[in-house]
């Protein structure tokens, strides 16, 4: 049996086999018969048993980009909605909370239908939904007589336009042009404050089918109103579906090409 020195004789060994050399590391500079035998020291390590391993990068896609996604409009033949993938959803709203109610307002997106060409039409406009809770005590609201008032686009654009000392009223009835018309009466209003600091939101509900008589009132200050309108004025282009339209619009499209002439536009609007 070959005896081994020591990693402490070695270090201090004048042998003819150095531990350092100028031009290679030190695992090399040994001869090939030492680095065969050696395995007592952990700063050197034999050749025989190194063995190269493969390295891979994993990547993840955003969610941010899957969440767009969700928000372009209908798919095309070629977006991984129409290959079966489900699309991510996002809900999102904005609370403003006061001593006698709370108030949650929720954008809710256009619907749209297939037509037979393959292309998608606008069926439904989206909607700003507005849910009042009346307080049922310190900083508690009760949810389960919430009342609800869907906003229009053009209802969303009287209060994106309302003015300081300027007042508002909306009257719906869910139930128009059928059976019940006229047992279910909505009215928001919005005034404003004598002090000028804001406005009130009161909700009246008369519900005649199921015996409710609900008026609930909130205050809106300056900074919330403005936080609303700046929202209001960011989603409405997509309440009324003109993202999906932009979305869609892809330059190679053969119809643009055809109809690249420049008097195009002009005939539309002359030839009427």
């Amino acid at each position: 049996m070959q005896l081994l020195p020591s990693p402490s004789s070695l270090s201090s060994s004048s042998s003819s086999v150095p531990l350092q050399s100028p031009k290679f590391p030190p695992v090399f500079s040994h001869s090939p018969a030492f680095l065969r035998n050696c395995s007592f020291a952990p700063s050197f390590s034999c050749l025989s048993s190194v063995s190269l391993k493969k390295l891979s990068v994993e990547c993840r896609r955003s969610e941010y980009f899957e969440q767009q996604q969700r928000f372009s409009g209908p798919a095309d033949d070629s977006s991984p909605q129409s290959a079966g993938a489900l699309p991510s959803r996002v809900f999102v709203g904005h609370s403003i909370y006061k001593g006698k109610a709370a108030l949650t307002v929720e954008p809710k997106a256009p619907e749209f239908a297939p037509l037979d060409s393959g292309a998608f039409k606008l069926t439904r406009e989206g909607f700003v939904l507005l849910q009042f809770a009346p307080a049922a005590g310190v900083r508690q609201y009760d949810w389960n007589r919430k009342q609800v008032f869907s906003l229009s686009v053009t209802e969303i654009g009287t209060l994106i336009n309302l003015g300081a000392k300027d007042s508002c009223e909306f009257f719906h009835d869910p139930f128009k042009g059928k059976s019940d018309e006229g047992k279910v009466r909505k009215v928001l209003k919005a005034e404003p404050l004598p002090d000028g600091s804001g406005h009130f939101f009161n909700l009246s509900v008369q519900n005649r089918i199921s015996n409710v008589d609900e008026n609930i009132y909130i205050p809106i200050t300056k900074a919330e109103l403005t936080v609303l309108v700046s929202a209001f004025n960011f989603i409405l282009p997509y309440l009324l579906g003109w993202h999906a339209f932009v979305n869609s619009i892809k330059p190679d499209d053969p119809a643009r090409i055809n109809n690249a002439n420049p008097r195009y536009g002009a005939d539309l609007e002359w030839s009427r």
